[in-house]
């Protein structure tokens, strides 16, 4: 996956707390997600024809670009939605002390 863009926010939304307190570690541990912030949003969406307004949680998660392809399989194979929402949004600039904190805390693997 190639790309301009050194890092990203990847957005997911989860049906409760619980999920999304679990997702983010589960990201944070892994050395996947430098950090996740967990909101409670309200959202409406269609869905097999009909339309539904729901509670859910949505995490904010900040990695490097390089490891979308791994945070995205991880949360498909983690999540509890048929269809998760799994978006990455570049970041096209912020502070360097942050985004060497974020580059420090994630690990790239190592290429075959």
């Amino acid at each position: 996956m190639a790309s301009i863009y050194q890092y990203c926010v990847v957005i997911v939304t989860t049906a409760t707390e619980a999920d999304a307190t679990l997702l983010a570690q589960q990201l944070v541990q892994a050395r996947l997600a430098a950090c996740v912030q967990i909101y409670p949003i309200q959202s409406m969406y269609r869905w097999q024809g009909e339309v539904h307004q729901d509670r859910e949680w949505q995490l904010l998660i900040k990695t490097r670009y390089a490891l979308f392809p791994q945070v995205r399989d991880r949360l498909q194979e983690w999540h509890s939605y048929e269809v998760p929402e799994i978006i990455a949004l570049p970041i096209i600039a912020g502070s360097s002390a942050y985004l060497g904190w974020l580059e420090a805390e994630t690990q790239v693997p190592p290429t075959e």
